[in-house]
């Protein structure tokens, strides 16, 4: 999952996280939230937060392990080093982003657009997208003016159910039975 935090005022999103250390010489374990999931090395520069604190690292090399990557950064020797660096996501600034053919959208382009039927009724706003074997799911929430209070899943098929997107209006159309 792609998600699009702000920072300072320079707008940053999240490619993965990582999650545990690896071995003793200062390796780390990173969930990607990329496709696929070693896309998150091609960026040699990453800005690591958690809460309010960032800091810059520079990858050193990856490689793909199971579904996770191991990680060596520069400056990290040894396991302790490593450690600290659990439960901080890695960011990249958005401007260093591939540009998306068209029809093609980023997931924290989608979050937060309102989802209306094809006969206008509101269900809510996506509040975040899950990526499951088959296809992704968006997490749509209630809002105010939705049609009732229900979360709902809804998968993210373009040529199926979601007929419409226009960012610049923050709206997604979809083609969904609100009973369902």
């Amino acid at each position: 999952m792609i998600r699009q935090p702000e920072s300072a005022g320079s707008p940053l999103v999240v490619l993965g996280k990582i999650v545990s250390v690896h071995g003793i010489r200062g390796a780390v374990k990173v969930y990607s939230h990329t496709d696929p999931l070693d896309n998150v090395l091609d960026y040699p520069e990453w800005t690591i937060r958690r809460g309010d604190e960032q800091r810059q690292v520079s990858v050193v090399a990856g490689r793909v392990q199971g579904r996770i990557l191991v990680v060596q950064l520069k400056g990290l020797a040894d396991r302790d080093q490593a450690l600290e660096l659990v439960d901080w996501e890695i960011c990249v600034p958005r401007s260093e982003l591939p540009e998306l053919e068209d029809g093609e959208f980023y997931w924290y382009q989608l979050e937060g657009l309102q989802v209306v039927t094809l006969d206008g009724k509101l269900f809510g706003r996506i509040d975040h997208l899950l990526e499951t074997g088959s296809n992704d799911v968006m997490v749509v929430k209630p809002c105010a003016g939705s049609i009732d209070q229900r979360e709902r899943l809804l998968p993210y098929l373009p040529d199926l159910y979601v007929k419409h997107i226009d960012l610049a209006a923050g709206i997604m159309q979809v083609d969904w039975d609100p009973e369902f």
